[in-house]
């Protein structure tokens, strides 16, 4: 077992394996298809520098004015900006830098990554300033795995979450927790199979095993008995427990909640991402709990390869990243 760190950048690594040997499998059957019958496309399938070509997503660099001496020349003015891109999984052109390094901020608040002489902005030119050096070093550790063929963003979790903290989130922070409180009735932790047919035979019985005891930490965190059901519509629950939540939500920092909303969204679940939050469950205990029903399914048919082993993959990465930014963010 390595550090939180050294996991997320292997899981990084899976899923960059298995998508692009996905593509390679799509791409030779696309391939074949085309050649049978020239009535036919051929495949949309193109090598990433083809498609960075093709695309306006390169990165632009301001350099120093050549009339202006190194020594009044700020780092704003010397600075790289992501682009939209980070935010979508294209790839954005050829690896430009040499070095990935980490320093404080020049106005003292926070700390910055390097890529050699260029500071890194976020995609609408704010700069990155990370609350503390460990989670600066963590992105500066996803910029400089990219390779020199090409960079690309979705080997670059930690860098995501961090530009939704700086700048979706103090905007739409009010709409964020609307749209997590307006989902709370439909959480997955208070979803029970009804067990009366064979495909779901086992599977409330699995639920009672793993979940109730999320259950009651939640009756004891928060003093009120969460309704279970077992419908698509969810269960209202009662007031008070909803707005208990809802405050919990209201004090987080930006980071915090940046992080919440992602594993909320890969868990289809507020409550898994508030244990979380609360160190009441770990990476592996969060897995198994998203991925239970599922998992049943596939110790019972088989597992698709291509598909289910794809899919546990990028859930791995989602839920990981979130939970390494969400602890580094802790930390001063």
């Amino acid at each position: 077992m390595g550090s939180p760190a050294s996991q997320l950048m292997n899981l990084v690594s899976l899923r960059r394996s298995l998508l692009y040997s996905a593509l390679r499998r799509l791409s030779s059957n696309s391939n074949a298809v085309a050649t049978s019958s020239d009535s036919f496309p051929p495949t949309s399938f193109t090598p990433p520098s083809e498609t960075a070509e093709k695309k306006d997503d390169r990165i632009y660099v301001k350099r120093p004015n050549s009339s202006s001496s190194s020594s009044s020349v700020t780092r704003d003015e010397v600075s790289v900006t992501m682009p939209m891109t980070l935010m979508t999984g294209s790839v954005v052109g050829k690896r430009f830098y040499k070095e990935v390094t980490t320093r404080m901020a020049d106005d003292g608040n926070g700390w910055t990554v390097m890529l050699d002489y260029r500071t890194l902005k976020t995609p609408s030119k704010r700069p990155l300033k990370l609350p503390n050096p460990a989670l600066a070093k963590a992105i500066a550790a996803e910029w400089e795995y990219q390779q020199i063929d090409g960079i690309r963003p979705f080997t670059m979790p930690l860098m995501k979450l961090a530009c939704t903290a700086l700048e979706r989130v103090p905007l739409t922070r009010v709409k964020i927790i609307k749209n997590l409180i307006d989902k709370f009735h439909q959480d997955l932790v208070f979803c029970r199979s009804p067990g009366d047919t064979d495909l779901t035979k086992g599977v409330r019985e699995k639920q009672e095993e793993k979940i109730d005891p999320l259950i009651e930490w939640l009756q004891s965190e928060f003093g009120f008995k969460p309704k279970v059901h077992s419908t698509l519509f969810g269960c209202k629950q009662d007031d008070n427990f909803v707005n208990a939540v809802e405050n919990v939500l209201q004090k987080t920092t930006d980071c915090e909640l940046a992080a919440i909303d992602a594993i909320a969204a890969s868990a289809h679940s507020l409550i898994i991402a508030l244990a979380i939050f609360r160190e009441r469950l770990n990476i592996e205990e969060t897995m198994e709990l998203i991925r239970l029903e599922e998992d049943l399914q596939v110790n019972k048919w088989g597992l698709v390869e291509g598909g289910h082993d794809v899919d546990i993959a990028d859930l791995q990465v989602q839920i990981s990243s979130a939970v390494v930014f969400l602890r580094m963010s802790f930390r001063q």
